[in-house]
């Protein structure tokens, strides 16, 4: 991630000059990496079954709402609707899901997961299931349990409600960032416990 930080040039107007931030000193790029990383190993474990880590959350949540509106979908999927459309454009290509109208609101539109769809969805969970236990195995149960814990706080309402109140305010929000390497990718928390 690279952040600028202007100097005046010796004619004064402003130059530019790139600072690299370390990503474990931006939250946003820290948690991107790590969403890239583990969706990659996901990703190769799910491939036997032709789905995406996406497109099987996406099966998934749709099984587990029945037969969902757009709106409601991208809402469980934190995602918008442009977003969630594209995404939606392979698995419907494919025959996985289907876009039917609302019988109750003729301008709505709900998603529903054909039988294909949910033939393809029972066959990658034993590969989505091995993929947890790997993860499991691999960074502990423990802490994979706080993790996503802290990942599902992350998503709610109510942190986006909290860092939008935070944005404000007046001031700076919080204390300057060091721009400097952290020893420490996991900042002070030990394993399995939480800061105060």
């Amino acid at each position: 991630m690279v952040a600028y930080r202007g100097r005046r040039s010796r004619r004064g107007g402003a130059r530019r000059r790139a600072v690299t931030i370390h990503p474990t000193r931006c939250s946003n790029a820290a948690l991107r990496r790590a969403t890239r990383s583990v969706g990659q190993l996901y990703d190769e474990a799910l491939a036997p079954s032709g789905l995406r880590t996406t497109q099987y959350g996406l099966l998934a949540t749709i099984r587990g709402l029945g037969t969902p509106t757009m709106g409601a979908l991208a809402e469980a999927m934190v995602m918008d609707l442009s977003g969630l459309a594209h995404t939606l454009k392979p698995l419907t290509r494919d025959g996985y899901v289907s876009v039917v109208p609302d019988p109750l609101d003729r301008r709505a539109r709900r998603i529903a997961l054909t039988e294909a769809g949910a033939a393809t969805l029972d066959r990658a969970t034993p590969l989505w299931r091995a993929a947890q236990a790997r993860f499991e195995a691999a960074f502990g149960p423990e802490r994979a349990g706080l993790l996503r814990e802290l990942l599902y706080e992350l998503a709610r309402p109510e942190f986006r409600a909290a860092f939008e109140a935070e944005n404000g305010q007046s001031g700076p929000v919080g204390p300057p960032v060091d721009l400097t390497p952290s020893t420490s990718s996991w900042g002070s928390a030990q394993p399995g416990t939480r800061d105060p």
